[in-house]
């Protein structure tokens, strides 16, 4: 599956209206606040767009993000481990909006974090790039990350999707098979074909 990053298109709504044709089966919204990583994001006033949402939220205070962003009802609300000491609340309260939950990690957090959370979530979100701009090179190790997942949901018959996202393009694509969403954001978003790319990726 690819979920469609948004981020570096996010002021011109005509690309987003093309993004959103596309026939994806997500579009990313990358939230951040300027203090989690050091960018600042806020889609909340986009139009309503067709394509299932898939909204990632880089912020501390999390409870305020989902609040906000919960009335584009998204199919996921995603946020990470680094962020909050209270990662079962989020869970909660998450699920009980009847939004999927999804948690992700940054490059150098190991997924032993994610152990206590596994057989309670709907995707996990690897970032194989430092979070907060994009456009970055994707970082190769994240594959053993990708792949050790898909062993531990394999075994455990967890119901979890592994998302991957950062640097993911034509050639970096081979690294994420054990993924089952791709974040494809600038591959896309700075082309002159979107439909083009997109296929490329699908």
């Amino acid at each position: 599956m690819i979920s469609i990053s948004i981020l570096s298109i996010k002021e011109d709504i005509n690309k987003i209206k093309e993004i959103d044709k596309l026939g994806a089966d997500y579009i990313h919204y990358d939230i951040m606040d300027n203090e989690f990583v050091p960018n600042l994001s806020d889609l909340s006033e986009l139009p309503l767009l067709n394509t299932k949402k898939d909204v990632h939220l880089m912020v501390y205070d999390i409870k305020k993000y989902i609040d906000i962003y919960k009335e584009i009802k998204p199919e996921f609300i995603t946020f990470h481990v680094e962020a909050t000491d209270n990662i079962q609340y989020y869970i909660d309260y998450i699920k009980s909006l009847n939004i999927k939950v999804g948690l992700s990690i940054n490059p150098d957090t190991s997924i032993e974090l994610l152990n206590p959370y596994l057989d309670q979530l709907d995707l996990i979100l690897i970032m194989s790039v430092q979070p907060g701009f994009g456009g970055q090179k994707f970082i190769e190790n994240s594959k053993e990350k990708l792949d050790a997942l898909k062993v531990i949901r394999d075994i455990n018959n967890y119901n979890y999707v592994i998302e991957v996202d950062g640097g993911v393009n034509i050639d970096t694509k081979e690294y994420c098979n054990s993924a089952d969403i791709l974040v494809v954001g600038s591959y896309i978003t700075a082309s002159d074909n979107y439909i083009n790319r997109f296929n490329l990726m699908k």
